[in-house]
């Protein structure tokens, strides 16, 4: 089925909170690509629905069992936050499950299979204690910013219902000599004393490489003692580290993480679905959504959404102009150079027919004419006749202007 990688998705999501029409729905979808001989599909579609009515059986009794197995007081929107001593600043931000977007995250089916298997460890808490064996309780999630680790971390917790203790690691430092690992021990004596998900942001700010000679003394005695605490806290509750810079981390950091989730850039598939669903409620041409999944090649989520805020606003702000979607491409490749491939910049920025027979050429994207001409505001002919005058260059021939 083309483009199941979207409809995979929308079905996850939608089986978050799905009614008994909804299920049935997505039985029938299953079912039919069954027929038609679309095993892999089905069998996908499959494990969403088991894995939603396992997340339906937990709820209440067996959720409240396995949040149980996380020990320490409750935390409550009262509790008050360790500080650091020398500037009153708080040291962490208390998140609740009610606070967090319940919609889970855009990736792949490989990435999205593998958090799933995060969530249903918990979920089937005591069937692995039945073999003595117990949930992971480490998870360290890295790649480049803007891919979504953190709404990750935090959309992990809330389907845990576990609030979230976030901690930005690089506001924990402080020029007060001894003062840094004083912070790490009173954070995860808190953290430890709750029933909570620990969330280290911006992990690399500490748990740097302690050899590096360009570090002082201070900084080594600061990660040995993040390494102990994370140590004494993996019989306690669940921690998740999140970085950008994994190389910066220390060997002895990344051992211990039992999970180590790296989250890549979205492929096209998945940069369509992250602009459909930043899209409402402007509704954009399928063609449109294709292109800007083309022309994003390379970029993260958070790029897409900013490419899609500004096709937006060119959408509300020049519709009775008509500028077309490749002008928009444009004014965002002029203002956003650096996150823009090159190879794409460069195709915006050249001749019309260049750019028109990329466009054609290109399997993924499958545009007619038709599609083309629509895109950039001129009709079939016109697209023709600039197709055809990049075809005689190419064969040695001077268009004519």
């Amino acid at each position: 089925m083309e483009h199941f990688t979207i409809i995979q998705a929308l079905c996850r999501a939608a089986m978050a909170d799905a009614s008994p029409a909804l299920r049935k729905q997505v039985e029938r979808l299953r079912d039919a690509l069954a027929k038609d001989g679309e095993q892999k599909q089905a069998a996908t579609l499959a494990g969403i629905l088991t894995t939603a009515e396992r997340t339906k059986e937990l709820a209440p009794s067996r959720i409240e069992r396995s949040r149980a197995q996380i020990f320490g007081e409750p935390l409550t929107r009262n509790t008050p936050v360790p500080v650091d001593r020398e500037t009153s600043a708080p040291l962490a931000d208390v998140m609740f499950p009610a606070d967090i977007q319940s919609t889970p995250p855009l990736f792949n089916a490989t990435v999205s299979q593998a958090i799933d298997t995060i969530i249903d460890e918990w979920v089937n808490f005591d069937a692995l204690a039945e073999i003595d064996i117990r949930p992971s309780k480490t998870c360290l999630i890295y790649g480049v910013p803007g891919t979504g680790k953190t709404r990750l971390a935090l959309w992990i917790a809330q389907q845990l219902d576990l609030p979230v203790v976030l901690v930005k690691l690089d506001g924990l430092v402080s020029s007060f000599l001894g003062t840094t690992a004083r912070n790490i021990g009173n954070l995860f004596s808190f953290a430890n004393r709750h029933r909570c998900v620990l969330l280290l942001d911006e992990f690399d700010a500490i748990a740097k490489v302690r050899d590096d000679p360009q570090e002082v003394g201070e900084i080594k005695r600061v990660v040995n003692a993040l390494l102990q605490n994370l140590d004494i806290r993996r019989d306690v509750g669940f921690t998740i580290g999140i970085t950008n810079h994994p190389k910066l981390l220390d060997t002895a950091v990344w051992r211990r993480f039992e999970v180590q989730l790296e989250i890549p850039k979205p492929d096209f598939e998945i940069r369509k679905a992250i602009a459909a669903h930043f899209m409402p409620p402007v509704k954009a041409p399928d063609s449109h959504l294709r292109l800007i999944s083309w022309f994003t090649e390379g970029s993260t989520g958070a790029e897409i959404e900013s490419l899609v805020r500004t096709y937006k606003k060119a959408t509300t702000l020049r519709d009775e102009d008509k500028r077309g979607l490749l002008d928009t491409l444009r004014q965002f490749a002029t203002l956003n150079a650096a996150r823009v491939q090159s190879e794409r910049r460069a195709l915006l920025f050249d001749d019309p027919g260049t750019l028109f027979r990329a466009m054609r050429d290109d399997p993924i994207l499958d545009f007619s004419m038709a599609d083309i001409g629509e895109i950039a505001g001129k009709d079939k002919s016109t697209v023709s006749r600039q197709l055809g005058r990049v075809a005689k260059a190419g064969e040695g021939e001077v268009p004519n202007g």
